[in-house]
């Protein structure tokens, strides 16, 4: 008898995940994915995506800090800083990227994986971190709440424009916080979780 097959994979799900879907992290609980154009749209439906229903599952982009920053507040939350971030990315053994310590285009939207452009934030779940959280290396740099001595932002993971070393866990980039860009996103931090407050995030 020939062998069996490999069992096929089944794509990822296409439904966007609730910005509520958290994994905890050292105390705090961070949003499983980036926060997405549809949740994003409930909060601001004039901005420029809310109405792309093909993009609903991918990440938010053209957002400033500010506006990251209040939608997290609306929600009860808050932008997450550099430190809880690269913690999340690198778990207890400071692994260079979320799923390890060798650089795996098939794990991330990058320059090497050649997509051009955001994916769903549910595309890469071999890539997730020790924590659980997803796509915290490329597909898009997100917010954080760091302010540097020269008055400028601060976004953390790298995009898909960027290569193995623009993914470093240990990376951070310095963002004009008033500029919305194609490239930068963010993603939800809670100081308790979001579930047992009367909140219930899908997923």
């Amino acid at each position: 008898m020939p062998p069996a097959p490999p069992p096929r994979r089944e794509p990822p799900s296409r439904v966007p995940p609730s910005p509520l879907d958290v994994v905890a992290v050292a105390g705090v609980f961070l949003g499983r994915y980036p926060v997405t154009n549809a949740a994003f749209a409930a909060f601001a439906p004039d901005h420029p995506r809310a109405g792309a229903e093909q993009l609903a599952d991918h990440p938010v982009v053209l957002v400033t800090r500010a506006e990251a920053a209040a939608f997290c507040a609306s929600l009860g939350g808050r932008l997450p800083t550099g430190a809880e971030w690269e913690a999340a990315a690198r778990g207890d053994d400071a692994r260079p990227w979320p799923w390890g310590h060798t650089f795996d285009p098939e794990r991330c939207n990058c320059a090497e994986a050649a997509f051009g452009w955001t994916v769903p934030v549910r595309a890469h779940p071999e890539g997730a971190a020790p924590c659980g959280a997803e796509q915290l290396a490329g597909n898009v740099w997100e917010w954080v709440s760091d302010e540097r001595d020269d008055g400028w932002g601060v976004v953390r993971g790298g995009c898909y424009l960027d290569t193995q070393h623009g993914l470093h866990a240990a990376r951070e980039l310095p963002a004009d916080t008033e500029r919305a860009t194609a490239t930068t996103g963010f993603r939800i931090m809670f100081d308790s979780d979001p579930r047992r407050s009367g909140w219930i995030g899908s997923s």
